[in-house]
């Protein structure tokens, strides 16, 4: 299991996100089979959570659908074994600390293993906290994927690679998930600086909506990008199973002609 992580980026990977059980829990199993469809190479999968304070409005309000409706965390255990079964493509879970905490770090960690999670990435952790994390991560096999922000120093770049496992997931920008109708030049500099920093595979996330911001990012250097609010707005707006899969194709195209 290790490995599949890792075998992702052998060619550019394009890991599009959504959120467990929005708008329920049936809608999201067959989202999560259309982009594996469309040509998902990682599934990202959050996890619901009252106070998402790394995500922007459009996250928030998919967090808080899914909780009205009934979200228990047991749920995302049951779906990643769902989706496993129609393809076994790697899933990462992003979540926060007091879910992982309140679980129980042991059960919580114990629970992605027997359901075939390939990673966690926790939003609020950072590496000074993550020892007891990490030796459960390690014994499950389970790669725990750390976050690197623009302000990050190639010191700490390194401090956080040594504890990664993966890929790094690379924000492009300082603030909370969300589109963007542009992509600047401090996004460019931020992926070279960390490509530039670590031997790992890096995937470039929060505002990439479209497929120039796909494309760019490549060039950049990244290994990978992640797509979230602009498919989880989709979601909201109802938008068809097919739309989302076109969406997806275009993107994959985009960071494939690199």
């Amino acid at each position: 299991m290790l490995n599949e992580i890792s075998q992702a980026f052998k060619n550019n990977a394009f890991i599009p996100f959504i959120v467990a059980a929005d708008p329920n829990y049936q809608k999201s199993l067959e989202t999560a089979k259309a982009l594996i469809d469309a040509g998902a190479d990682v599934l990202e999968i959050g996890i619901p959570y009252t106070d998402p304070a790394a995500d922007g409005p459009t996250i928030q309000k998919a967090y808080s659908r899914a909780l009205k409706n009934g979200f228990e965390v047991k749920q995302i255990f049951k779906l990643v074994k769902e989706i496993k079964k129609y393809k076994d493509i790697p899933i990462v879970v992003l979540t926060y600390y007091n879910i992982v905490y309140n679980q129980g770090i042991d059960t919580f960690y114990e629970k992605a293993k027997e359901s075939k999670i390939n990673g966690v990435i926790i939003a609020d952790m950072p590496i000074e906290e993550s020892d007891e994390v990490l030796t459960q991560s390690k014994q499950k096999d389970i790669h725990q994927i750390f976050l690197v922000s623009p302000n990050s120093t190639k010191e700490r770049i390194k401090k956080i690679e040594k504890k990664s496992e993966g890929f790094i997931y690379t924000i492009t920008r300082l603030g909370v998930t969300g589109k963007k109708e542009k992509f600047l030049e401090n996004t460019r500099k931020t992926i070279q600086k960390v490509k530039s920093t670590t031997d790992l595979p890096i995937a470039a996330g929060f505002g990439i909506s479209k497929p120039k911001h796909a494309e760019k990012a490549i060039k950049a250097g990244a290994d990978g990008v992640i797509v979230g609010s602009a498919i989880v707005e989709k979601i909201q707006k109802n938008h068809s199973l097919e739309q989302i899969k076109n969406y997806v194709e275009e993107m994959k195209k985009a960071i494939n002609k690199i």
